[in-house]
């Protein structure tokens, strides 16, 4: 017969492996579209390979942005509905929506406006620069779409609904693959288009995909998407969600730009670091699904625990989640080790390339582990606390008083190899680990943020 605490666990691990199914599956498609372009490509040129990756930092960071605002839905949403508050549900992704609609028109305008200054902060190769330029003006039409779509899906996983965001993202993935051979190779008559083709793919499946959350909203009982709930006012849940969202935001946004600044380094050391980085990062991909999956599935799963006020049982998820986060960063270094000769195989780089990627892949194995209980950390279990502050100071100082101003001086003071500069970018993550896990174990981050009388004539 099972003790009361067996039942418990499993419980928890049986709902945290019902949400994580479906984000991992999300994940490895959205890990199969990158995969997709740079195999594509790689029939194209070195060059559209190069130029593509260097151009997709932008949307890069306009995803982190994204993800950004849709995590502070999560947090906030997550609580209220353990809390059993669709409607504040509702108010908080009007005003993310708001959020996501300014910074979607302003990346869209700047890469219409300016799309060669954007491409020569990365690269002052000519050729990668006109590329680039083209690619750029093209995926700002999905700039547009894209925010809602993220927002809406976000507002959905909160509330359990992970199958149907997980299908949304299906059929989005699925159609930009699709996409991507008929405008890179000129299928079905069209024409053979390259790097321009990858762009024209991925705006294109933007659309589809806001046009599918339309669909969901249309038939959902729960959360629908309201643009009506842009324009409602509520001071308190206005002032939590830019409490809580702007440093989770603020956070993501620095992470990707000094990412953002490793390929700006990486740029500027030549094409062959460039088309190496570009297959690595893929193959990583690969390895962080897991991890990526069992964070944002935790930090579900935790909100909406704390969200019914049982802050106990939510510190001990977060124990459990961090036995499984472990096991994942294991798992993750095995598959880019497992994936090391089919990519070696299969690249059509240059001899010096093949040898930048060789030794890439190797530091991944172990830089998986870092990246694993960091995101865990930070992005699962202290912001589904409530805690987004935290992160956002830590990854700024790992970041941009360590990481990028490291890399710049080995680059271009000390001119060290491209190995030896790659292999410092990739030690950020250990850096962080000694106050991240000192945070955990304090216990600081585990608060019930929902609040009682929202809709009240004082907050309107």
């Amino acid at each position: 017969m099972q003790t009361k605490q067996n039942i418990k666990n499993d419980s928890f691990y049986s709902h945290i492996f019902k949400l994580v199914v479906p984000i991992v599956l999300q994940n490895l498609l959205s890990a199969a579209v990158s995969s997709a372009d740079v195999v594509m490509l790689n029939y194209v040129g070195q060059s559209a390979i190069s130029a593509v990756s260097l151009a997709s930092q932008y949307a890069g960071v306009l995803f982190m942005v994204f993800y950004g605002l849709g995590t502070g839905v999560t947090i906030l949403c997550a609580q209220y509905y353990g809390k059993g508050d669709l409607r504040a549900i509702q108010v908080l992704q009007g005003i993310a929506m708001r959020f996501s609609l300014v910074f979607g028109v302003m990346f869209a305008g700047i890469a219409l406006a300016f799309p060669r200054e954007m491409m020569r902060v990365f690269t002052n190769d000519a050729e990668l620069i006109d590329i680039g330029a083209s690619y750029l003006r093209c995926m700002s039409v999905g700039y547009l779409c894209w925010g809602i779509a993220e927002v809406y899906l976000a507002a959905l996983r909160s509330i359990g609904k992970v199958v149907i965001s997980t299908t949304v993202n299906i059929l989005t993935f699925g159609m930009n693959i699709v996409l991507n051979a008929v405008f890179i190779f000129g299928l079905f008559g069209m024409p053979k288009l390259g790097a321009m083709g990858v762009a024209i793919a991925t705006s294109l499946s933007r659309l589809i995909e806001f046009s599918a959350c339309l669909v969901v909203s249309f038939c959902s009982k729960d959360i629908k998407l309201d643009f009506r709930y842009m324009f409602l006012s509520n001071k308190a849940l206005f002032s939590d969600f830019v409490r809580i969202s702007l440093p989770a935001l603020g956070n993501d946004i620095i992470w990707s730009v000094a990412f953002s600044m490793y390929s700006v380094i990486m740029g500027h050391m030549g094409t062959d670091a460039v088309a190496a980085n570009s297959f690595v990062v893929v193959v990583r991909n690969f390895g962080t699904v897991l991890c990526f999956g069992m964070a944002s599935a935790g930090g579900i799963l935790i909100g909406n625990i704390i969200g019914e006020n049982k802050l106990e049982e939510a510190r001990d998820g977060a124990k459990k989640l961090m036995k499984l986060t472990i096991i994942t960063g294991v798992i993750g270094g095995v598959i880019i080790l497992a994936a090391m000769p089919v990519a070696l195989r299969y690249a059509d780089l240059s001899p010096q390339a093949m040898n930048y990627m060789k030794y890439m892949l190797l530091i991944n194995i172990y830089y998986v582990m870092g990246t694993a209980i960091n995101t865990t950390l930070i992005a699962g279990i202290f912001r589904a606390g409530g805690d987004s502050r935290f992160g956002f100071v830590c990854d700024g100082i790992a970041m941009w008083c360590y990481a990028v101003p490291l890399g710049f001086v080995a680059a271009f003071v000390f001119k060290l190899p491209v190995m030896w500069v790659y292999f410092l970018l990739c030690t950020d993550e250990f850096v962080k680990w000694p106050s991240v896990i000192k945070h955990y174990r304090s216990g600081k981050w585990l608060n019930n943020i929902t609040r009682n009388d929202l809709f009240t004539e004082n907050n309107k």
